[in-house]
Formats: structure tokens, sequence, C-alpha cells
């Protein structure tokens, strides 16, 4: 018999701790580890009570857990401190995932990041050879694409994508800027102000130098505001509608995956701002902060799309063929 749950998410921090991947002093949040590890919190909530009876772990405000050492408890998002989810077999012991759900991330990375550079048609045939699945399964992540405006069918039935330009932007960037802040105003009462400041936590770490700016990273400073903030409204329509706009979100991580990150990031003291807003208990000045930062967000996109339309084309996955508007 297998190792049960808690016991694999035991084992991985364990190794982690004990190899000093994480800082000392990070605080451990049950909900933050089960959506690390893609479980619910019970697992979790053993796990850290075996590692706290264990002295791996220590207590803090009688409540929660933190890594000993350290200056006091350090909030910051597990992925920014560096939690591997996947290591040393965790993610075999996890339970399996539907087959589209296995390949959906990386394919709408790939076709989101392709999509700045022009028009391909999505080869059905090649992009299940290319993830060693079958074609009901890629119909599947296709479908579920087209569902979010992603990609769309052309004359000939056939999966076509993009191509992205400076008036999909504005397009999608107004849409955004009266949805996002009304949502954010209607999502406070349910932030919780623990997973705010370790949101905040993250921003300022990279903003102090602590943590690398890199593309990933600042792809997920963006989704802590835009996904998890801002989605967490309550109203299912509306975040169906917000959803649909925030193709954007992987364009721009196309943006600095392609360009590199710039020396100045002026976004994360924007993302900060709204933060401090958010806790303070003033929701209505965070969305009018938001609001003026998808305004300079736009302002951003539109000068790195033009930057990306006159460098060559990089080598992009064999599923996506180039083919004219």
């Amino acid at each position: 018999m297998g190792e049960r749950l808690y016991e694999v998410i035991y084992r991985s921090l364990a190794m982690q701790i004990a190899r000093g991947d994480l800082p000392p002093g990070l605080v451990l949040l049950e909900g933050a580890i089960a959506e690390a590890f893609q479980v619910s919190r019970a697992p979790v909530k053993t796990a850290l009570r075996l590692l706290f009876k264990d002295g791996v772990v220590q207590r803090f405000d009688g409540r929660g857990y933190m890594l000993p050492g350290g200056g006091g408890p350090l909030r910051m998002t597990l992925k920014a401190a560096g939690l591997r989810a996947s290591t040393d077999g965790v993610e075999e012991a996890l339970p399996p995932r539907a087959g589209w759900e296995r390949i959906y991330l990386d394919a709408e990375r790939e076709i989101g990041a392709a999509i700045a550079f022009g028009r391909f048609r999505v080869l059905e045939a090649r992009m299940a050879s290319h993830y060693g699945v079958s074609r009901t399964v890629v119909r599947d992540v296709l479908s579920r694409m087209h569902e979010r405006r992603l990609i769309e069918k052309d004359a000939r039935s056939h999966w076509v994508a993009g191509p992205l330009t400076a008036g999909t932007l504005r397009d999608y960037y107004q849409i955004r800027r009266i949805l996002e802040p009304a949502a954010l105003v209607l999502a406070a009462p349910r932030l919780d102000a623990d997973v705010l400041g370790t949101m905040r936590a993250r921003v300022v770490a990279i903003s102090a130098g602590h943590v690398a700016a890199q593309a990933d990273t600042m792809l997920a400073i963006d989704e802590d505001l835009h996904i998890k903030c801002v989605q967490r409204n309550g109203n299912f329509r509306l975040t169906e509608m917000i959803q649909d706009s925030q193709t954007v979100l992987i364009a721009n991580h196309t943006f600095l995956r392609y360009l590199g990150v710039p020396e100045e990031l002026p976004e994360l003291e924007e993302h900060r701002v709204i933060f401090d807003l958010l806790l303070q208990g003033n929701p209505d000045a965070a969305a009018a902060a938001l609001r003026a930062h998808l305004d300079r967000s736009l302002d951003r996109a539109l000068s790195r799309l033009k930057v990306l339309s006159v460098i060559p084309m990089p080598d992009l996955p064999g599923f996506l063929a180039p083919t004219e508007p």
C-alpha cells in the first residue's frame, strides 16, 4: 500500500526544510500548502501537526506554523519562497487529474505566447503527439480554450489563434478597467488578511531584490491580484466575464519572457499600494488604484507589443502553424 496523502506532504516538506530550500521564519499556511499540492486542507493539517510534533516547525501566535529561525514570521507566497510541491515523487502520489487538466495550462501558455507573433492554426494531431495524449483529450482542451475565447474556428472549422493586436489589447483592457475594480470591491470582504499580507510580502521581496524578478515571478504577482483577489467576488457570471478578458495576462508573460524583465518595474509599487488599501479596509480606494494600475498596464503592454513585433519569431511548438489573417 502506498503512502497516505498527509505522509507524502509531510515527507516533501520535511525534506525541503532539512535541505534549507525554504527560508527561516517562513509562515506555513494550510490553504497555501493545500493549493500548492492541489489537495484539501485535511491532509495538510495532519502533516503540519506531525511536523510540529517532531520539532520540524514551530507555532506562532498560538494558531499558525512557521519554520524555526529568522527574525520573526516571514509572510510570502510559498512559490516565491521556493516550495516544490512535486519534489521526490509527490506528484505521482496525488490523486490523478482529468486528462485535459494535465496539459491545459502548458498548452494555454504556449498558444497565449504565440499570438503575440501572429495568427496560427492549431493542429490537433500534432498537439496530441506533442503531449502524448489522445485527440479526444486535445479536443477537450481546445473546447475549453474556445469557451475562454483564446482560440476560434475559421470558415473551414480549423482551430485558429491570434493575432494579438494593439486594438485587441485596448479592447481587453477597457473591459478589465470596467469589471475588475467593481469585482475587487465585492471580493474585499472575502479576502483573508493573512493571505493579503503574504501577497504583499511577495511584492516587497521582489522590489527589495530578495527574490529575482523573472517572467514566471511577475506572472505569479499578476495572478495574486487579478485572479486570486479579483476573481473571489462571489459572482460566478462576473468572474466568467473577467476571465474572458484576462488573456492579456498570458500576453504580458510573453512580453517578459522574450524581451526580458526590465530593471524598472513600476507595477510592483502599484500592486503594493492596492494591497495596502485592502489591508486598511478601504476597498473603494483599492478599486480606484486598480483602475489606475490597469491604465498604466495598457500603456506598458502596447509599448512591449511594439518591440515584440520587430524581433524574430521564436521556436514554437510543432502543433502551431503560422497562417494568414
